[in-house]
């Protein structure tokens, strides 16, 4: 992976008054933090942030922040702010990493091929759109990718199936389903199992309704008779 670079600068003054000064300067408040550190207040051009995050790492981007001192630092872009209506960069995360120290994100998850059980008339399910995984930065893959070609009906991929680079795990369990085909038949089944499900807790609701009737006639009978005693 290539490492991109980002000068930075010291951030003395914080909160919301130097925060919206700081903006109509062009730039935007930043926080470089990270295991062993305390949080150092920062302030970044924001074009730099979004040239680094628009590659196909992500916010798994590798970048070296450039001190005015001359002094560097690893990090990842660990979380992004933007406007809702202007879409503009406000604020952004670093976290500091380095090169063999496993890190904990995310990475999107990914099928590619057509599945012989769609072909025969199967439906391909797709659990997962993101992998939690742990792995050294430098590690880190853009996407998983997954072929399905081979899958048939009621068949099924699991983590334990990946192939990873080295040095990178997935956090989930082996034997958990990533992307399974399965048959139309048994999606019937479920929905009829469904549907008698709801039946059943209906029941005895209609007997009940059904019950008002019957005691109703039997209380008019009882007055009836005691109408042709007298």
């Amino acid at each position: 992976m290539e490492v991109k670079t980002i000068k930075v600068e010291i951030r003395k003054e914080t909160g919301k008054g130097p925060s919206h000064q700081l903006r109509l300067q062009g730039l935007i408040p930043a926080v470089f933090y990270g295991p062993g550190r305390g949080a150092l207040s920062l302030k970044v051009h924001p074009s730099d942030v979004i040239s680094a995050i628009s590659g196909i790492y992500g916010r798994n981007q590798l970048v070296e922040l450039v001190f005015p001192e001359g002094r560097k630092e690893l990090a990842v872009v660990r979380d992004v702010s933007f406007d809702r209506l202007s879409r503009k960069l406000l604020h952004a995360d670093f976290y500091s990493v380095a090169l063999g120290r496993p890190i904990r994100t995310s990475v999107p998850f990914q099928v590619t091929g057509r599945a012989k059980g769609v072909i025969e008339g199967g439906t391909i399910q797709k659990v997962y759109h993101e992998l939690p995984i742990v792995g050294p930065p430098e590690a880190i893959p853009p996407a998983i990718s997954v072929d399905v070609t081979g899958l048939g009906i009621n068949q099924s991929i699991q983590v334990k199936d990946l192939s990873l680079p080295q040095g990178v795990r997935v956090g989930l369990p082996p034997e958990q389903t990533l992307v399974a085909v399965t048959s139309k038949e048994k999606e019937a089944s479920a929905e009829q199992q469904g549907a008698e499900g709801a039946q059943a807790q209906a029941a005895p609701s209609g007997a009940s309704a059904k019950a008002a009737p019957t005691q109703a006639k039997g209380t008019t009978g009882a007055k009836g008779q005691e109408k042709a005693k007298k």
